[in-house]
């Protein structure tokens, strides 16, 4: 609760303990990093620190949170990016910690709702979605998983083309029922 008083009224001492005396920026300079053009009707930042593509790109989106945010990221990046500095105004933090949460969401929104009602009403612990699923076994993991599972389907995928899977079957069913 002391850190997010000091959060709120900008005074962020009582913090700077907890991450090992290192002052992070206060959450005004945050919010006026991001900013509402109401002439264009966009999200728009000025902070370099902050802008698209200063955090983690697509690749840490599917560490983090699976193939939804990646496939988001890539396919429509614009509103990703819309909705992160949204997210960074709204909540008053950095970048990653505002790609992470917007991961989450497209991910599951239903669970992220629900940790997020009880982070404020709960008091429930504050899950660190900016580093969720980076640890170094977690990465490894991931990588042998989704080398199995790109390998098992481009194997589909050649053995399909080229006739090998459906056509032995086929004949072979036509063998049992004696047509051919």
């Amino acid at each position: 609760a002391k850190t997010t008083a000091a959060r709120l009224t900008g005074d962020d001492s009582a913090s700077s303990s907890l991450t090992g005396g290192i002052r992070r920026p206060l959450l005004s300079s945050r919010l006026e990093a991001v900013k509402f053009d109401k002439s264009t009707e966009r999200w728009v930042t000025d902070d370099p620190d902050e802008e698209a593509g200063s955090s983690y790109g697509p690749i840490g989106s599917l560490y983090r949170a699976g193939p939804r945010p990646f496939l988001s990221r890539i396919f429509d990046a614009d509103t990703y990016d819309q909705a992160v500095l949204k997210y960074m105004a709204s909540e008053g933090c950095d970048r990653k910690e505002a790609q992470g949460n917007m991961d989450a969401f497209l991910d599951n929104p239903q669970d992220w709702g629900y940790q997020k009602i009880q982070e404020k009403e709960a008091g429930a612990f504050k899950k660190d979605y900016a580093n969720a699923n980076m640890d170094p076994k977690s990465v490894i993991l991931s990588t042998v998983w989704a080398a199995g599972v790109v390998y098992f389907f481009g194997d589909l995928a050649l053995k399909l083309t080229r006739g090998e899977i459906m056509a032995d079957s086929f004949h072979r069913t036509m063998e049992l029922l004696g047509v051919e």
